[in-house]
């Protein structure tokens, strides 16, 4: 597996196909391959497998080759949409959240749907979309509800942390691939209504981060000068202001852990709400 590769958590569902879509798109912007990881959790009862494949209890090889059949055939359709395009299927056997985090290791993207059936069930509902976002070794982008926006800007939130500039790179790298603007939210949480700290100034403040959040900027706004970049400063919960610019958005991405208002990004609520509630694809960016 190559470490430029971008792979796609894919068991079949409608969910996964969206995902897919979304990592072609990716893929024929910038040249990477595709590779569509089916992970095969041998069942020790009866229970759904994927699309045209029937129940099995452990070694059902007969479920398996029916697995193999489907993922095959869909990275060759694939393949056969998007001429050009190296598109590869593999079937993984274990746990889903664990095989992905490691196989991760060896990718330059990781691509998941929001739902999905036999190893992906309740992929975001419950805990397995935490433990991929939150231990993976590349970015993970999760194409959610079965709608990938293809307009409006891409958004990203920072807070001056590490992990909020690499998610900022990661950004802006995507919205000059796709030729659309940068949108910048830097969110710094107020003091509680019943104490403030003597003469505090929210405007003040907001010129501060605002001046930090510009310095950041510099060297982007160098690098890529075709890229339109509008930057918002403003006191608020980062989750609630991120999921609200997510509506115009065909991206917001997010870095995995951060300070101030974005403190715990990944094993905290503002990424799980981003996951649950955002109303286009998310991105969680970590250090490799």
């Amino acid at each position: 597996m190559s470490g430029d590769e971008i792979l796609v958590g894919y068991d079949g569902s409608p969910d996964a196909t969206v995902a897919l879509n979304w990592a072609l798109d990716e893929a024929g912007r910038s040249g990477r391959p595709v590779r569509l990881a089916y992970v095969f959790e041998w069942l020790t009862v009866a229970g759904w497998i994927g699309p045209g494949v029937a129940p099995g209890i452990w070694p059902d090889e007969q479920a398996r080759r029916q697995v193999e059949e489907l993922v095959g055939k869909a990275a060759a359709d694939a393949a056969a949409d998007r001429p050009g395009l190296t598109v590869h299927g593999e079937v993984f056997d274990g746990p889903p959240a664990l095989v992905l985090q490691e196989r991760s290791a060896q990718a330059g993207m990781l691509v998941l749907g929001s739902r999905g059936h036999g190893g992906f069930g309740g992929l975001l509902a419950g805990s397995t979309a935490v433990s991929v976002t939150a231990h993976a070794h590349c970015p993970v982008v999760v194409v959610r509800d079965g709608q990938a926006a293809t307009s409006g800007p891409v958004v990203v939130g920072v807070d001056g942390s590490e992990a909020a500039r690499l998610a900022l790179g990661f950004a802006v790298e995507r919205a000059a691939q796709r030729d659309v603007p940068l949108h910048v939210l830097r969110v710094w949480e107020p003091p509680g209504d019943r104490w403030s700290p003597p003469g505090f100034d929210p405007d003040e403040v907001t010129v501060e981060e605002r001046a930090a959040a510009e310095e950041e900027l510099a060297q982007w706004r160098e690098s890529f000068p075709d890229v339109p970049v509008q930057l918002r400063v403003c006191p608020g919960n980062p989750a609630a202001l991120l999921v609200e610019a997510s509506r115009e958005a065909q991206l917001v991405v997010v870095g995995t852990r951060g300070r101030g208002g974005l403190r715990g990004m990944v094993l905290g609520s503002v990424s799980q709400q981003l996951v649950h509630h955002a109303h286009c694809p998310v991105a969680v960016v970590r250090e490799r």
